[in-house]
């Protein structure tokens, strides 16, 4: 299908919409940094083995593994955590072409649905002026991408032939539980064995949005 036949288009931010992905790698890195260096690696791994996941599932799990080291509290981490990331989506890369992909599908309401902080995501869409260009809202945690998607689909504000435009596994289960057509952005994923899975699922992909646009 062809991406000016869909009446909405769903996009992930961090890899998607923004080179976001390492600023977030490097903030939960320094969070977790007084713990010392191997759990901070260890909150890494299991970050980027779980791409599209909220923050505060994977720092319950880091406090879990951490029991009875002295260290920063949940919150504390969390405080952390995003005063690191607001500095860097602020100044990290918006991708090419979001403008105008946004003209050549003017029949489709736009949304983001990101495991992020959906207060967090708004200020950054807001403050880099690109808040605009999702009619359909922003969307993120702490609601899961499968409670957000559901729930717009049940407001009919999501509307058949949808698309997913995501970077992770957990876009594509997320898509694919809600019965939206999908495809992977590879430019700036984290995902390990990234191509051996891209072919073991059969998974349409892209290099970056910029690669979405029809051209004249």
């Amino acid at each position: 299908m062809k991406i000016t036949d869909y009446k909405t288009i769903v996009f992930d931010c961090d890899g998607v919409v923004l080179d976001s992905n390492k600023v977030k790698t490097t903030a939960f890195y320094k969070a977790a940094l007084p713990y010392g260096e191997e759990k901070a690696q260890s909150l890494v791994d299991y970050h980027v083995a779980r791409g599209g996941i909220s923050r505060y599932k994977k720092f319950e799990w880091f406090i879990e593994q951490c029991k009875g080291i002295k260290g920063p509290t949940l919150t504390e981490l969390l405080d952390t955590y995003a005063k690191e990331v607001e500095v860097g989506l602020l100044s990290c890369k918006i991708v090419d072409g979001l403008e105008l992909l946004k003209e050549q599908t003017g029949n489709a309401n736009w949304l983001i649905v990101s495991g992020g902080a959906q207060h967090e995501l708004r200020d950054v869409f807001s403050k880099r002026g690109i808040d605009s260009l999702y009619d359909g809202g922003i969307f993120g945690s702490p609601d899961t991408k499968d409670e957000i998607l559901a729930r717009e689909i049940a407001n009919a504000n999501i509307k058949l032939p949808a698309l997913f435009i995501g970077d992770s596994k957990y876009d594509f289960e997320a898509a694919t539980n809600a019965n939206l057509d999908f495809i992977f952005m590879t430019n700036w994923s984290e995902v390990n064995d990234l191509d051996a899975w891209l072919k073991d699922q059969n998974i349409q992909h892209k290099k970056s949005v910029y690669n979405l646009l029809c051209k004249s």
